[in-house]
């Protein structure tokens, strides 16, 4: 499994846990965020999470600012992403069931970093169930 990750200076302490777990699971990880808690845009380090996920080079992506919100706008402009702003596992866990979320958004200001870490780790081993929503899914992109 590989997955693709992008932060703001909001997400910075967050993403160094989360890829620090990833790894230990074994997991490779393409690093697209600032290692800076230096104010930096979001859109620059979300774009790039959002076209390496939407070409198939990585299974997941995982986006990080404060809010959570300007990183999942961000990633969701892009036709076959379907980024999911998370709060907590249950959610994450939805996310991908109902709506075979592509990319997960994490509110670093609102969310714990032990339940960041959780929902990345739900995320990552929930299936989408298919089915009644898959043809729901169908009708998200524009394309």
């Amino acid at each position: 499994m590989k997955i693709a990750i992008g932060n703001d200076h909001a997400g910075t302490s967050y993403k160094k846990a989360i890829v620090n777990r990833l790894k230990e699971k074994g997991i490779a990880v393409e690093n697209f965020g600032t290692d800076s808690e230096e104010s930096v845009d979001y859109p620059d380090f979300i774009h790039p999470v959002a076209k390496t996920v939407e070409n198939k080079e990585v299974d997941f992506g995982i986006v990080i600012c404060g809010s959570g919100n300007g990183a999942s706008m961000t990633a969701n402009k892009h036709q076959q992403i379907r980024c999911a702003l998370c709060w907590n596992v249950e959610i994450a866990s939805l996310a991908r069931q109902h709506n075979d979320a592509n990319i997960i958004s994490i509110p670093s200001r609102f969310v714990s970093l032990d339940e960041a870490v959780k929902m990345v780790e739900v995320f990552m081993d929930t299936e989408f169930e298919g089915g009644r929503h898959s043809k729901r899914v169908d009708k998200v992109s524009c394309s």
